[in-house]
């Protein structure tokens, strides 16, 4: 079982490997060498150069603009939407109103709709609002496109949370606000880091909205990688573009890497129940 294992994972690694392996050769050795073959003399020249120097179009800048575009994007889109997550799953879960379960099974509708289906109506939403083609856009169309999986993590999760804690509190004089952030949210911390990873994820991979609704100053990182291995030039580098692949990947990876555990362990908590 385990060489079953070892050899899927080697497979599955192996498009990563030749990623890494590429972006540490220079053009001579790709040139001349296997595909396979470990650089003889490793260096991060097409690193530095996919981050500061490669050319995105006429722009010949690098990734850096387009990363932090990324970074300014998914830090308040993950957290406002997991906010807005938990405080939904919280009011549908422990404050059952007539009309709750319609309302949850409406939101549900987010998660299965294909994202093609809101580029018009957005694009004119962002209009009306004057924040089309800006990060504050992007910002906007994230939070909203990840509220139904949001809320529908932290209301299976919140529906396994015995009643009687928000009884108790209640009749000790806690009020909505006060049973959320003092007994709600304390709890919540393994489908907390699950929300997190998961809209993290989905927000910095994202090319179709990066595409559509960004302007020229405002391209996320996926956009900017997609115009940089679309460039043409008299030599085409790949150790550059694999380097840059490897950029554009590394906070997911390393997001992986550090939480991957705690991301299983929040979904055997609760997130697949209910």
């Amino acid at each position: 079982m385990w060489s079953v294992l070892l050899l899927f994972a080697v497979f599955y690694l192996l498009p990563m490997y030749v990623m890494l392996t590429t972006s540490l050769k220079d053009m001579e050795q790709i040139r001349n060498g296997n595909l396979l073959s470990l650089p003889t003399a490793p260096s991060f020249d097409a690193w530095s150069k996919a981050w500061s120097h490669a050319c995105t179009g006429v722009d010949c800048g690098g990734l850096k603009p387009f990363f932090m575009n990324s970074v300014i994007m998914v830090i308040p889109a993950v957290l406002i939407s997991t906010l807005l997550g938990a405080l939904n799953g919280y009011v549908l879960s422990k404050w059952r109103f007539t009309g709750s379960e319609v309302i949850f099974a409406l939101m549900l509708f987010g998660v299965f709709m294909p994202m093609q289906v809101v580029l018009l109506p957005m694009s004119q939403v962002l209009g009306w609002l004057g924040i089309a083609s800006s990060v504050w856009g992007l910002v906007l169309v994230h939070v909203i496109a990840g509220l139904a999986s949001t809320t529908l993590f932290f209301r299976n999760y919140y529906v396994g949370l015995p009643d009687e804690l928000v009884k108790a509190a209640m009749l000790d004089g806690a009020g909505f606000w006060r049973i959320f952030w003092r007994i709600i949210l304390p709890l919540s911390t393994p489908i907390t880091v699950v929300t997190l990873i998961w809209q993290f994820t989905n927000i910095w991979n994202d090319f179709l909205y990066g595409i559509v609704f960004s302007g020229a100053g405002s391209k996320p990182v996926t956009v900017g990688l997609n115009n940089l291995a679309n460039t043409t030039s008299s030599v085409k580098e790949y150790n550059v573009d694999m380097a840059a692949a490897m950029i554009a990947g590394l906070p997911t990876l390393i997001v992986y890497i550090v939480a991957g555990k705690y991301f299983v362990r929040g979904l055997t908590a609760g997130a697949v129940k209910g």
